[in-house]
């Protein structure tokens, strides 16, 4: 794999302050969503941004992030790719994430790519009809990642990733299109060996790439970190104008 599949780290960080502006929408009339509108005027006329969420889903910090992209043109759309069933923040250190993965809280709703996929479809298929967007990128953080780059032959365009899980490499390696990656320096899913292994598939593929890698911090960062710190706030903010400023580049 390009990256390791998620564990504990993927449930835990930061609350942050703030209210989000955006509204929440259905998706395909059954997937719940989150939409942020960039200011009239200042849209970036049919693109638009696929926010694939970790394993939090749509609460108080992916909402504010997406409120981010769509301040800078972007019209955005969180997507639930979990069927009403994310993890709360913070679970206790015996919880079982492999069991939420293969089975769901309730034992019947599971998290594979047989549930994920579909959902992450019908959403890229309401952006281009029900949005008008033509352009289509994609961030994704954490668990979010993996259907980034899966879903390129779906009509994502351009990508950008932070601490990245569950990639297979043979998912990397077939992108069709430029792909950023925000890393964190310390991140058992994401490290070292697997973040180089990444560079070299994504050589390869003759599309644009950049791995940045945040000192300082650890797996979730871009998301959940801990912004009353001096450098992890950094590392957070720089994280968002490095996936602003790819897709000014590449997408735009």
């Amino acid at each position: 794999m390009a990256s390791n599949p998620p564990a504990r780290c993927c449930t835990v960080g930061i609350k942050h302050e703030g209210t989000p502006t955006g509204k929440s929408v259905k998706i395909a009339g059954k997937h719940d969503a989150y939409l942020a509108t960039p200011p009239e005027g200042k849209e970036h006329k049919g693109v638009g941004i696929l926010f694939l969420p970790d394993v939090i889903g749509i609460w108080q910090n992916s909402q504010l992030t997406a409120d981010q992209f769509a301040a800078n043109g972007y019209l955005t759309l969180i997507l639930d790719t979990f069927n009403g069933d994310p993890i709360k923040l913070n679970r206790p250190a015996d919880f079982d994430f492999g069991a939420w993965l293969t089975k769901g809280s309730d034992g019947n709703n599971p998290h594979t790519t047989e549930q994920v996929d579909p959902i992450v479809e019908d959403a890229i298929k309401a952006l281009k009809e029900e949005y008008g967007i033509q352009k289509i990128g994609a961030v994704g953080y954490c668990f979010g990642a993996k259907y980034v780059v899966r879903h390129y032959k779906d009509g994502i365009q351009v990508g950008y990733v932070a601490h990245p899980s569950f990639v297979d490499e043979d998912e990397l390696a077939a992108i069709s299109g430029p792909l950023s990656i925000a890393a964190a320096e310390t991140d058992s899913i994401f490290p070292a060996e697997k973040r180089h292994k990444s560079e070299e598939i994504l050589q390869k593929t003759g599309h644009p790439y950049q791995v940045n890698l945040y000192s300082g911090v650890e797996h979730g960062f871009a998301v959940r970190g801990d912004i009353s710190k001096k450098h992890e706030k950094f590392a957070k903010e720089q994280a968002f104008l490095q996936a602003v400023t790819w897709f000014d580049t590449f997408l735009l």
